[in-house]
This record gives structure tokens, sequence and C-alpha cells, in this order.
């Protein structure tokens, strides 16, 4: 005797070597003995030979007609058996049994399961719903296997083209479209971007790298970095025009010119100095469109040969600082004795002329350390810049500030949009500029005064107000006046900036209220406060990351235009050195272990674009040159651009 029974899922055939009540013991083909509950056993035959059953019986399966068999089967629960001779037309074999019974099993969409070997048809609603779901898998993978295929040969499929950025940022993988480019990447070892930027779906790598920024914080569904329709910013009101010449201090592409200089010699040789700031809280509310603009943003992105305003264009040429226009302005006077001591202070709402707008590239070569100690030639502002410049260092050193300590670096980033290179468009110019000019000094320090005095009065008016703060070196925002050790203050709110940071916005919204005698829009406690704290650190430290990140970039982009294969950098810990000429920290597997400041010859082996990294090889020490004074680690400088 033989029998078919089901175990694990499976269907076996063995021959029965003891049949007890409710148990066999039972021989399979292999030779393997089973022990099988009788109520598992679904039929038992004499012949075929159970190595032959299941064979034969799958063959003979494979060419039952489902379709019929459901359209012949009864409505109610039937047992496989019974059925089995009504589809013969005779006592069924044991093959013709057990090949019905692999057909039942074999499709569940049109036969359901009701027990060992019993069996019941679909309702036609569940079978038609099931059958059209099976098809349209079936379609889906024709189709994920169809653009995958055409991937794979270097085409982009046109379903690709309106999904482009969120497969290359955040894709859905619930998507085709998504299954596809994973299995093309499967199959060919690339990445998702290197195999879109195969498919000529990457304009250049630069494009990549902004779109992944643009995609998370500048969202198409959101304008992308256009700004929506808003109404025009109100009136400042009737303000006085200020009797003074003021001018102001920036880079050559600065348009959103938050602070201007102003001087008046007074007759008992002392002098009043003028720190005008920018007034758009004049005329921006912080309910209105505008103030709900600046709110999103939350600060001006700044990158090499880009930015992303915080306000419209239109908004900023109405309230920054131009030459020959009078704009509205919150103006902190000191009053200076001739012995440079500061007597006092005084706040005003006003109109400022602004007479000039001094350009770092051109005032420099002028102004400078070596020019201050030979004697100023005479040029425009040259005895307003030496005076404040003065004021400026005992200010400094009032701070506690030592003005022979580290100097640090900047490198400015010019892009020549108008060239293209190897890697696209843009050309790009990197210049070094050291930090702690006589220039810097001057505006970093009036800045200081600036944010000191207003965040001082905010805090003994009890207006409430946002701060910078910074104790056992870790700087943070708060809602609480407390001293920022780093620049030797007692509290310090951001207020210089108004036109590129919401912070400098918000607080000069309280300061305004506060000046005029009007309730400020905001209270310490306030939940909108609070939240645009929160908001601002996040999005701040994340555009900063940005743009180091971009910055990055294109000095890669920049030893490729050089075609530089050979680098000298210094040792910063470990495998990590800088580049003498570029801002660029790279990992160097290869390097020895070396002090501190060690000169380095690096041989550039490969530069990745699209992945934004450079692979160098340790080549040989150099002789060491002067002390780099710029190996200190980072630190938060609070002082304005």
């Amino acid at each position: 005797m033989n029998v078919l029974f089901e175990e694990d899922g499976a269907f076996k055939a063995g021959t029965v070597l003891a049949d007890n009540t409710t148990s066999l013991q039972v021989e399979l083909a292999s030779g393997k003995r089973s022990k099988v509950k009788a109520a598992h056993v679904l039929l038992r035959f004499e012949a075929p030979a159970p190595a032959e059953l299941l064979d034969d019986a799958e063959r003979d399966a494979a060419d039952i007609d489902i379709d019929f068999l459901w359209e012949m089967c009864p409505d109610a629960e039937f047992g496989f058996e019974a059925f089995a001779a009504e589809y013969a037309g005779h006592k069924p074999s044991a093959v013709e049994a057990a090949a019905l019974l692999l057909r039942l099993h074999s499709a569940p969409m049109y036969f359901h399961r009701k027990g060992k070997g019993r069996f019941r048809k679909a309702p036609p609603e569940i079978l038609q719903a099931a059958l059209a779901g099976q098809e349209k898998k079936r379609q889906q993978a024709l189709a994920i296997e169809r653009m995958a295929g055409e991937l794979k040969a270097g085409t982009l499929p046109g379903e690709f083209v309106p999904l482009l950025a969120e497969l290359l940022y955040k894709p859905d993988r619930n998507k085709l479209e998504t299954k596809a480019l994973e299995a093309a990447c499967a199959d060919t070892g690339l990445s998702p971007a290197r195999l879109l930027q195969a498919c000529g779906a990457l304009a250049d790598t630069h494009e990549y790298h902004l779109g992944r920024f643009l995609f998370e914080y500048f969202p198409a569904t959101q304008g992308g970095t256009g700004f929506p329709p808003c109404a025009d910013p109100a009136e400042s009101g009737d303000l006085a025009v200020a009797e003074v010449r003021a001018f102001s201090i920036d880079d050559a592409h600065t348009t959103e010119i938050d602070d201007a200089f102003s001087l008046v010699a007074l007759p008992d040789g002392g002098m009043r100095i003028g720190i005008h700031i920018a007034a758009p809280g004049l005329g921006i509310a912080p309910d209105s469109d505008l103030g709900r603009i600046a709110r999103s943003r939350l600060s001006t992105v700044y990158m090499p040969g880009r930015k992303i305003t915080m306000l419209p264009d239109a908004v900023v040429e109405r309230f920054t600082l131009g030459a020959g226009k009078t704009v509205p302005a919150v103006s902190l006077y000191l009053d200076v004795a001739a012995d440079l001591a500061v007597r006092g202070h005084e706040t005003k709402l006003e109109r400022v002329p602004v007479v000039a707008n001094l350009r770092h590239h051109d005032v420099e070569p002028l102004f400078n350390d070596a020019t201050l100690a030979a004697g100023l030639a005479d040029f425009p502002f040259a005895t307003e810049l030496k005076r404040l410049w003065e004021l400026a260092t005992v200010l400094e050193a009032g701070r506690g500030q030592s003005q022979n300590g580290p100097q640090r670096k900047d490198y400015n980033f010019v892009v020549d949009w108008n060239a293209t290179g190897e890697d696209g468009p843009g050309i790009v110019a990197i210049e070094e500029r050291p930090r702690g000019s006589p220039l810097d000094t001057l505006v970093a320090e009036f800045m200081i005064v600036a944010n000191s005095t207003w965040g001082a009065m905010l805090r003994d008016a009890k207006v409430a107000a946002l701060y910078r703060a910074q104790t056992v070196g870790k700087v943070r925002m708060t809602t609480a006046a407390a001293p920022h050790e780093g620049l030797g203050v007692e509290c310090y709110a951001w207020a210089s900036s108004p036109l590129r940071r919401y912070v400098d916005l918000v607080n000069q919204w309280q300061l305004i209220a506060h000046l005029r005698g009007a309730t400020p829009p905001y209270t310490a406690k306030s939940a909108e406060l609070l939240a645009a704290l929160r908001d601002f650190e996040l999005t701040y430290a994340a555009y900063a990351d940005f743009q180091r990140g971009m910055e990055n970039y294109w000095c890669l982009r920049w030893l490729r235009q050089q075609q530089a294969s050979a680098v000298a950098a210094r040792v910063l810990r470990e495998s990590l050195v800088r580049l003498e000429l570029l801002p660029l920290v790279l990992k160097v597997p290869s390097l020895p272990a070396l002090d501190r400041g060690a000169r380095v010859a690096l041989a550039i082996e490969r530069i990745d674009l699209l992945d934004a990294e450079c692979r160098a090889r340790f080549v040989d020490v150099l002789p060491a040159e002067a002390a780099d004074e710029t190996l200190g680690d980072a630190v938060e400088d609070d002082a304005p651009e």
C-alpha cells in the first residue's frame, strides 16, 4: 500500500510499512522513513510506485485548463477525490486524482482551501478582482523589466523625467520607477546617481549637489527658490533724515547691505559715530506675507557663485543701504571723547543718507596694516576709516581680545558662469583673504557693539529677544540674556543683519516696538518665538553645512581646472591634512605618523565630482616653513561677515 500525504506544506508519497489507527510508518523513495498522521493522508493507492506518482501527476496537472475546472466544479465545498471522478467521468486513477489535487492546490485565486484535500471555488467577483490584480502585477513586472533594460542600455525612460529629483534624493520604493532603477543598479553595479548620469539625466555635477539641497529645503511644491506673490512692504512712517554721510564696507558681490557707518567730528576733539542698520522691520510685519516668507526661509543661503535670498530682490533693493539712497535705518550713535573713551550712546529710528558703498577689493590695497604704519594716502573716507579703526582697536582691547592672536584665512570663491569648463558651466577662481585686516576689525567691532548694546537694552527693558550665548565653549541660541565668552560681552543679540537673517529681523521688530513705546510682537514665553529659535538654529546649521559642502566641491573643480597632480598640505591630525592653497581637508590613509603642522607633498590620484571626493597619496615630507597659524580647530565666529 502507498499513500499521498501532505507534510510541511509539501505533497509527498511513500510506501506504508505499518498502519496504525491514528498514524502510519511510511518509507519515502529516498529511503527516509517518516511517521505520518492518518489525518494527513490524502490518497491511498497501489500503483504506480510512489516515486513515479508525483512526477506523473505534475505532468498531467499542467495540461488541466484551470478556467474550465472552475466552471465545472460545484459551488459548494468539495473533496478532490469526488471531484476527480466527476471530472474524469470514471473512477480516477491515483495519477488522475493526484493531478487534479495538484492543479487545485496551485490555483488559490480560483479555489480556496477548506481543509485537507477540500476546496471551494472562489466567487466570480472575487476571482475577477484577483485576476485583475494578477494582470496588473504582470504588467508592472514587464514595465520594470523594460525600464531597467533602457537604463542599462544608457537610455533614460520617459517615466523618469518628472521624477528625477525624487529618484536621486528620496526614492519611493513603492514606485515602479524606483524598482526599475534598483534592478538596473544591481545589474550594473552602479549607484543610482552614477547610472542616471550615464543616461544623461544629470546636467552636471554642480546641479546634482545643488539639487539635493533644493529638494529638501526649497521643494518645487513650494515654488522652489522663487517667491510667491505678496504685498509690498508698508511705508516706514514719518522718519527724520539724519544729518550724516553714511558709507558701507562690503565685499564686491554683497547686495544685502545691512550696515553702514558715519562719523561727525565734535568741537571738543571727540566724535559722534553712527552705526546704521537697514530697517526692513519698519515695513514688514511679522504676520504679513513678507514676514511669513522670511519665517519660512530663516536666512539667506550662500554658496560659491550663487545665493538664495531670504527676502525678494525688490524688497532687498528697497531696504538695502545702497549708495545715493536715503533709507530707513535703526541707528546706534556713540559719543566718543578725544581719548577714544565712549561717553554714551543713543538709538534712533530715522532715514539715513548713504553716500558710498566701499568695497573690500578697492579699499584694502589703500587701507591695511602697512599703509596705516606708513601713513595713509589721500582717498575718499580715509580720515573716517582711520578714526573708526582707532576706536575699533580700543573696543577690541576692551573686550579682552588680543590683536596678536592666530590669524585665520578666508577664501573668496568667484565663479564665472559665462565660461564653461570640462566639468560644466562655471570657471572658479579661489582667492585667499587673511582675516583680521583693519577693515575686518573695524566692521566686526562696531557690529559687536551694536548687537551687545541693543541686546542689553532689550534685556534691561524686559523685552523678549533671541540671544547668542557662549559658555564653556558652546555657542547656542537662547531667549535668556547670557554672556558670550568668545566675544567677551555680557549679552549679545543678533540684530545687525535683518535683510539676511530672520533672528536679526525678529530682534529688530522687538527693538522698534521698544523704541516706539509699543507692545512688542513676541513675549519671552511666546510659542512663535521659541519655535523661531528652534527652527533657525537647525536651518542655519544646515545652510552652513551646505555652504561648506559646495566650497569643497568648487575646490575639487579648481584642482581639475588646474590639472593638479601634486599639492602641498599640512597635517591636522592622524590621516587628516589641509591643502595649503585651498580650504580643503582630505583624509590620506597612506600618511605616516607626523607632527601637527608638518608639511607634506601629496599626489592627487582621483577626483570624483559626483561623490565630491578626492583621493590623494602621501609622497614626501616637505621642509618646514613659517608656522601656520590657521591650523587651529574651527570656532564659531559671531562677528558679521
